[in-house]
């Protein structure tokens, strides 16, 4: 057998070093492209959630949240505009629907025909100012409580006026009703628990025991907020914010949930003590990490149907 000389055995090793790195980085950018793509594959999550008394009838109440729109996401805009075919008798909207300080025009062109169904609102951090480029290790660490409040502000006022305008209910730090096919619904909203807008004192106390159903709305699932909702006796409490976890492990394990909500329940139905609590995956991200991987965007169709079904 030929011997081989140590300059060759170096230079085979460099070569398979080489190329195990180029399988890396090949890897790598298969994923990134993977999760550029999966952030534009939108979809609809179907979720009953027994919460009505006996004999009211079921209710369809579409939960959107983290819309995260610019007026250039075509893509977006046209899943926006199909969910008005889904005739839902309750739109439910949980705030950071823009990402750009064009886009309302565009939000509520979008909407369309779901703004002529009852609906109510909350904001997030992300109506109230704009993206900015950010670090995405900071999601990992512990949460250092800064808030980026020093930055522009996005058009949250004429958001809420045209919201508004159209018959849509601003829970922000208050409490209000609707009556929806002989359902009478009393609601508790909070202002955005991660900027620590909320205000738990406006809406505290019992839930209206005269409801025959009581909900409570935020954009962020904090546990204080969680909490009181839970104890004042709500049937189901309904959030955004975590998108899910975003980039998750697959079977939508979530890594983070960027607030203090343990990360099993960064995405749908769990609960929190004897309340129901729905966090919805949210239909968007912030356009300086435009990716998703095992977590779509979505908004939820949730069917309420009576309790002893």
């Amino acid at each position: 057998m030929d011997e081989v000389s140590p300059a060759d055995q170096a230079v085979t090793a460099a070569r398979r070093g080489l190329g195990a790195v180029g399988t890396v980085a090949a890897l790598g950018a298969a994923g990134l492209g993977y999760a550029w793509w999966e952030a534009r594959w939108f979809t609809l999550r179907h979720v009953d959630l027994p919460v009505l008394p006996a004999g009211a009838p079921d209710l369809r109440v579409l939960h959107l949240t983290d819309v995260h729109l610019a007026p250039y996401q075509g893509r977006k805009r046209a899943w926006l505009s199909s969910l008005a075919a889904l005739e839902p008798n309750l739109v439910v909207d949980t705030g950071d629907n823009l990402a750009h300080r064009d886009a309302v025009g565009p939000l509520v062109e979008e909407l369309g025909a779901l703004l002529d169904v009852p609906g109510v609102f909350v904001l997030g951090s992300n109506d109230y100012f704009e993206p900015t480029l950010r670090n995405p290790v900071r999601y990992l660490l512990p949460d250092d409580g800064k808030r980026h409040t020093d930055i522009a502000q996005l058009p949250w006022r004429d958001l809420k006026h045209r919201l508004t305008d159209r018959g849509w209910l601003d829970l922000t730090n208050t409490r209000d009703s609707l009556e929806v096919r002989g359902v009478r619904i009393a609601f508790a909203g909070v202002d955005d628990p991660h900027l620590g807008y909320d205000d738990l004192g406006a809406v505290a106390g019992p839930a209206d025991p005269g409801a025959d159903l009581r909900l409570g709305v935020a954009h962020a699932p904090y546990l204080r907020v969680l909490d009181q909702y839970a104890a004042d006796g709500y049937d189901a409490i309904l959030a955004g914010h975590t998108h899910g976890g975003q980039l998750c492990l697959p079977f939508n394990r979530a890594l983070v949930t960027n607030c203090d909500l343990d990360r099993a329940r960064a995405s749908g139905l769990s609960r929190h003590g004897r309340t129901w609590l729905h966090v919805s995956a949210g239909a968007g991200t912030s356009p300086y990490a435009v990716a998703r991987f095992c977590c779509r965007p979505s908004a939820t169709l949730l069917r309420l149907v009576p309790r002893d079904r």
